[in-house]
Order: structure tokens, then sequence, then C-alpha cells
């Protein structure tokens, strides 16, 4: 096999890792903005407009953030030897500015529709494009919570996924977010415009289109907050959830020669976590058996999916109790043994 060859299938694994809810999300609203771009400059509504923008920047986003995400798997080397987590980072904040510019010339039309108010037509066309649009993208949003659900090692099926989604959202990987904010955003937009045509269709309140294609605009500047704020965090370097911490303790714990947990570190870098910490192990220990011990705890963490780095470091037990749930997990491990 060819060296070209070698790139070529790195390259076609690297794709296979890429976050599917941003390819599916990128697919679906390429296709929606299409159709809804058709429908707005043929029935002139400025909610379907405002529609379209958001499409747009979704699909643009997506694409931008499906990208990263494939960049964001590659693996450590010598030169970048913590990997490529937060480059998924710096794709989102790209598809934040997108967000951003789009939000204003929506929230502009909008301004500009209430103080000229004008009567659309084509209500079947409108009613029949946004209808499609709520139902694309609300099973984009239903796939975004089932990932969000998956990334978060959440056991949860049917109605349950969508409480488990909201609950656990900020532990998916900035990808995942990014696309559940998105289409949640998207779907309520759809409904927003759906009620504007069919009020403005059936009534004389032409401004409700101008009012509703402002409500869309802003609701993709919370959108674009949100997210920024999210992924700024991410780039600064931020600590795992609780339950994470929790998590890896009690493998740390699960070994019987460790005795406490005298430091432990863990940083997230996109989807993934970098454990870094100084065990006390028991007294006595030779040096040979204090580094299997070691190894045997770096292995068994390693074995966790969402850990691609762990550095650990031993110490002989001082008498002091350093880690705050260190009875609980004693008196785990006794009723473990017994």
């Amino acid at each position: 096999m060819t060296a070209d060859s070698d790139s070529q299938q790195t390259f076609i694994q690297l794709l296979k890792k890429g976050n599917t809810s941003s390819a599916s999300a990128a697919v679906g609203n390429a296709g929606i903005a299409i159709v809804k771009g058709i429908a707005a400059a043929l029935t002139g509504s400025g909610a379907m407009f405002a529609s379209t923008m958001h499409s747009i920047a979704d699909a643009v986003n997506q694409a931008f953030v499906f990208t990263g995400s494939v960049l964001a798997e590659k693996k450590p080397t010598r030169r970048f030897p913590t990997g490529f987590g937060r480059v998924i980072n710096l794709f989102c904040m790209v598809a934040v500015l997108v967000v951003t510019i789009m939000a204003y010339e929506t929230v502009r039309e909008g301004i500009h529709l209430m103080s000229h108010p004008t009567e659309s037509h084509g209500f079947w066309l409108n009613l029949a494009v946004l209808l499609l649009s709520t139902a694309v993208d609300g099973f984009i949003l239903v796939k975004a919570m089932k990932e969000i659900v998956h990334e978060s090692r959440v056991n949860a099926k049917g109605l349950q996924i969508f409480g488990a989604a909201f609950r656990n959202v900020g532990r998916a990987a900035p990808p995942t977010r990014l696309v559940f904010y998105e289409d949640l955003v998207a779907t309520t937009g759809a409904l927003l415009a759906l009620i504007a045509v069919v009020v403005t269709a059936l009534t004389s309140f032409t401004l409700l289109d101008g009012i509703c294609t402002i409500l869309i605009g802003f609701l993709m500047l919370l959108v674009a907050f949100r997210v920024g704020y999210d992924n700024m965090v991410g780039l600064i370097g931020v600590s795992a959830p609780p339950d994470v911490e929790e998590k890896v303790a009690k493998i740390i714990f699960s070994n019987p020669n460790v005795t406490d947990i005298y430091q432990l570190r863990i940083l997230q870098e996109g989807r993934y976590y970098h454990v870094d910490g100084l065990i006390e192990l028991k007294p006595g220990l030779t040096l040979a058996d204090a580094d299997d011990m070691k190894f045997k705890i770096r292995d068994s963490l390693l074995l966790d999916a969402d850990i691609n780095d762990v550095t650990i470091g031993i110490i002989e037990d001082n008498g002091v109790k350093n880690w705050k749930n260190l009875e609980t997990f004693r008196s785990d491990k006794a009723n473990d043994r017994s």
C-alpha cells in the first residue's frame, strides 16, 4: 500500500469519526434552505425570508462544524502532544460569527417589514414549505437529542430522551451542542413563521410578519451567544463535570492498593478528557510493584472511550485524608469485598 493510499485511508477513517449530527444537519438544512429561498422569492413573505436565512446559516455552520469534528479526531503528534480536541471549538466560533451576521440581516429585514408591511401571496406554497421545514428540523433535533444521550452515557429511551437531552446537553461534544441549540431554534423559528403566514393570510394583521421575523433573528442571536460562550470556555480549558470526576475516582479506587487521591485534575478538550492525578498507595510496596499499580490504573482509565490521555503519579500514603469522598469509596470497597 502506497503512502497516498495510507493517507487516503486515514482521511476516510477520520471522516467516519466526524460528528454525524452536524453532517446530517448540514445536508438537511442545505436542502431546506433552497426550498425556502425559492418560496420566499415567489411569495414575498418576510417570515419565510427569515427562516431561509436561518437555514442557510445552519447549513454553513454545520458544514464548518463537521469539518472541525473530523480534524479534532486526528491523533496527537510530537508537535501537538495533547491532540487536536480544541480545533472543534475554533470551528464552532467561526459558526457563531456566521449566525450573528445572519441574525443581524434577519432583524434588519424584520424592522423593514414593520415599517413597510407588505402582503405576501402563495399561501399554500408557504404552508407546505414550512410544514416540510418543521418536519426536517424536528427530525434533526431528535437525532441531536439521541446523540446527546449517547455521548453523555445516559440510559434513556422513548420520551425520556427529551428530558435527558436538556439535562445533559452540557456534557455533549461541542458540535452536538451546536446542532441541538441551532435546530431547537430552527424548529421554533419554523413554527413562528408558520403562525405568521397563516395569520397574515387570514387577517389584515400584516405587522405579524415583521414581528415574527425579528423574533427569529433574536433567537438566532441567543444561539450565537450560548454557543459562543460554551466554545470560549472550551478554548480556555474547562474542568470535567463532577460526575465524570467521580467516575474517574471510582476507577482509581477500584485498585485495592490505592488508599487516597492526593490531587486530581480532569480537563475537557472537545468531547475527550485529560486526566492528571497523584495517588497514594499502601505503604511498604516496592518500587516495581508501585509502578505496576500505576500502569494498571492508567490502563483502566484509558479503557473509557471518553478519556484519551492519562498522567498518573504515585506517592506513599501520608495518613491524611485528601479526597473529599474518601470514606464513601472506602465503604463501597468494603461492601464489594463482603
